[in-house]
C-alpha cells in the first residue's frame, strides 16, 4: 500500500501541480478532500479553484519532489517548488492521508523560502 500510496502523490504533483491538469489530477482525490492549508478551500472545487489560480499566476510553476516517505495511508514529500522560474523557491513538506483506494483525502503542509544565503553549507535538501 505505501508504494502504491507514493506514486499516487508524485502522480499529484506531475498532473496537477507541474501540468496544472485539473481534471486529471482530480481523478486522484478521494470523495471528501479535507484541505488544511488555510488559502486552500475543502473540497475538489478547492482544488479546482486552486490549480485555476496557479495556471493564471504561476503557469511556469515547477514542483520537484526530493524525497518522499510513507507509511501506511500517509506519505510526505519534502519539495523544491519554484513559482517563476529564476527565483530560489521554496522548501515544502506536505502531508497527505490517503483512503482505502489510494486516493488522497487530505492535505497538510508547511513552507519556508529558500534563502539566498545561508549560516551552513547543508542547504535545504
Amino acid at each position: 500500500m505505501s508504494e502504491r500510496n507514493k506514486q499516487t502523490v508524485l502522480d499529484f504533483y506531475e498532473l496537477g501541480l507541474n501540468q496544472k491538469d485539473f481534471h486529471a489530477a482530480a481523478k486522484l482525490i478521494g470523495d471528501r478532500y479535507v484541505q488544511h492549508n488555510p488559502r486552500i478551500a475543502d473540497g475538489i472545487e478547492g482544488f479546482e479553484a486552486f490549480i485555476a489560480t496557479l495556471r493564471a499566476d504561476f503557469p511556469d510553476l515547477k514542483a520537484e519532489v526530493k524525497q518522499l516517505f510513507a507509511d501506511g495511508d500517509h506519505v510526505i514529500a519534502h519539495v523544491y517548488g519554484v513559482r517563476v522560474p529564476g527565483q530560489p523557491g521554496t522548501a515544502i513538506v506536505d502531508i497527505f492521508r490517503l483512503d482505502e483506494a489510494g486516493r488522497i483525502v487530505e492535505h497538510w503542509d508547511v513552507m519556508q523560502p529558500v534563502p539566498e544565503t545561508s549560516a551552513n553549507s547543508n542547504g535545504m535538501f
